[in-house]
């Protein structure tokens, strides 16, 4: 199973092309070139996307905007109803167990669980991976396992 995992942003957003064991393409993008390639229906059997929760704080325009393009991606899918939408706290929960986690502690159990990135020669499970695209691969593993406890 490919998931193409969004962690979406108010102008750019990090994406990952992900089968499972191996990332097959990363980066980050604008959101109207990420937004093309959903509308084309990349080689993905699912699409996932980090959601924001309410959690009774003030947030600013640029969360707004985020909300806004988190719609559009789901919406641009093929089937609209059955995006994944992954919360932050299940992202912290699966890959770290603890809901104080950051991105440094996120990043390490990524790469303990799917792999180093290598070098150039010898590429690792994770090469190419960077910036935001690690939220993005972070989504899509929590959504597969999320699939798993469904099956």
């Amino acid at each position: 199973m490919i998931t193409f995992a969004i962690d979406p942003g108010p102008k750019q957003s990090g994406w990952v092309l992900f089968d499972g064991k191996t990332v097959l393409d990363s980066g980050v993008a604008d959101n109207h070139d990420v937004l093309r390639w959903v509308q084309a229906g990349p080689v993905a059997d699912q699409l996932a996307i980090e959601m924001i929760a309410g959690m009774g704080m003030t947030v600013g325009q640029e969360t707004f905007e985020t909300v806004r393009w988190i719609g559009r991606f789901q919406q641009a899918w093929r089937e609209p109803e059955r995006v994944r939408l992954v919360y932050r706290r299940h992202v912290k929960q699966e890959l770290c167990g603890n809901q104080q986690a950051k991105d440094k502690n996120i990043r390490q159990a990524l790469l303990d669980r799917v792999g180093p990135q290598g070098v150039k020669k010898a590429p690792g499970p994770t090469y190419g991976v960077s910036t935001h695209a690690w939220s993005a691969l972070a989504v899509a593993v929590t959504a597969l396992a999320q699939m798993e406890l469904v099956a």
